[in-house]
């Protein structure tokens, strides 16, 4: 199994993985779907949603892809006036740990830099060596491409930490490796389906992987 020292980059997605922002995104999905016309599932079908990839996820709430960008531009501005998303438990502590080994820190998230920023705090954020955020649903390769060049890493040496398959789908595209979160959006039957090299069903799993 892989462990830290096999890696100089750990990539870091923030929504589901970094960060609990899940009963925010659904307090505001009902006027998502009335505003952008598609269906919204009730709570039951959404957790069954979580065992599905993501176009499969469109096509069952008829979301076009064209919609997509509308969609994740009002998503941004609204997460940046509401309140910093809670990093989860144990979160801090990975950051500090991977930064004190001396392997580097990125972020790649379809969500916005300043709106991550606020949610790590300055003390965090200045542990992040290379930002690229604002990715589309399926637009993450490009993201992962952009913060391998600037931080001049090989993708066989980094690692692509995320909750959702579409993570795993981009990392692989470029040639990291993958790590799948279960503690997220996707749910561990679906993300080991998805073939990542590495799965953590908690952060406390993960702390144990920095340590190995």
């Amino acid at each position: 199994m892989s462990t830290l020292r096999d890696f100089d980059l750990l990539v870091f997605d923030f929504d589901g993985t970094l960060a609990n922002s899940a009963s925010w995104f659904r307090s505001i999905l009902p006027d998502l779907a009335r505003r952008f016309g598609f269906r919204c599932p009730d709570e039951e079908e959404l957790e069954v949603l979580r065992h599905k990839p993501p176009r499969e996820v469109m096509r069952i709430l008829n979301i076009p892809g064209w919609k997509l960008l509308f969609i994740a531009v009002h998503v941004r501005k609204r997460a940046a006036k509401a309140e910093a998303f809670p990093l989860f438990d144990g979160v801090p502590e990975v950051l500090r740990a991977i930064a004190a080994k001396g392997a580097k820190i990125a972020v790649v998230s379809s969500n916005a830099e300043i709106n991550v920023r606020r949610a790590l705090g300055p003390e965090l954020s200045s542990q992040v060596a290379a930002w690229s955020c604002g990715a589309g649903m399926f637009g993450k390769a490009k993201h992962f491409r952009d913060v391998l060049r600037e931080l001049k890493v090989a993708p066989e040496r980094a690692l692509a930490v995320g909750d959702e398959i579409r993570d795993i789908e981009a990392a692989r595209e470029v040639g990291l490796k993958t790590a799948a979160v279960a503690w997220g959006f996707g749910m561990k039957p679906a993300l080991e389906a998805a073939g990542p090299d590495l799965l953590f069903e908690t952060v406390g799993e993960f702390q144990g992987f920095l340590e190995g």
